[in-house]
């Protein structure tokens, strides 16, 4: 099994506390997902955050139906969290986000391990798709996260 480390940082110019607050709830996710993905949360909210929360998703991955189960495997509020695909379109995904206070607001890193199933073909499609996927994905919620915290801070 080949893996993936897909690293990236961003400075919001609010507090750990606020950041982490925004983060940390799920009824964010939705909005930080482009549309082209029909992201869905089906657990019924609200849902309470904390180690061993579990998540199911259904979202479209060029035009494949997919399902999602995530779960909470470390929660530490306002400095990070971790969640990991139980279920899904992965051999492996684990997603630690990070809060750390800087000069002037915090510093968001996020690190997703990952690999897919089915060897060769699996190394095929990333190298194809799903390296630019996920880089598209993660660009866009970089995007929704300045347009958004921008607006929570006016608030």
């Amino acid at each position: 099994m080949r893996g993936y480390t897909l690293y990236r940082e961003q400075k919001i110019s609010l507090p750990v506390e606020e950041v982490f607050a925004f983060f940390g709830n799920p009824a964010n996710l939705e909005a930080l997902t482009p549309n082209w993905l029909h992201f869905r949360i089906l657990t019924p909210g609200p849902i309470q955050m904390g180690i061993g929360t579990l998540i199911q998703y259904a979202l479209r991955w060029r035009g494949l139906p997919l399902s999602w189960t995530t779960r909470i495997t470390e929660w530490g509020p306002p400095h990070g969290f971790v969640d990991v695909q139980l279920h899904g379109p992965y051999h492996l995904w684990e997603h630690t986000h990070s809060f750390q206070p800087v000069a002037g607001g915090t510093l968001v890193r996020d690190v997703v391990r990952y690999a897919l199933p089915f060897g060769l073909f699996g190394r095929l499609a990333h190298a194809v798709w799903v390296r630019a996927d996920l880089n598209a994905i993660f660009d866009y919620r970089a995007r929704k996260v300045s347009e958004l915290l921008g607006d929570f801070a006016r608030r």
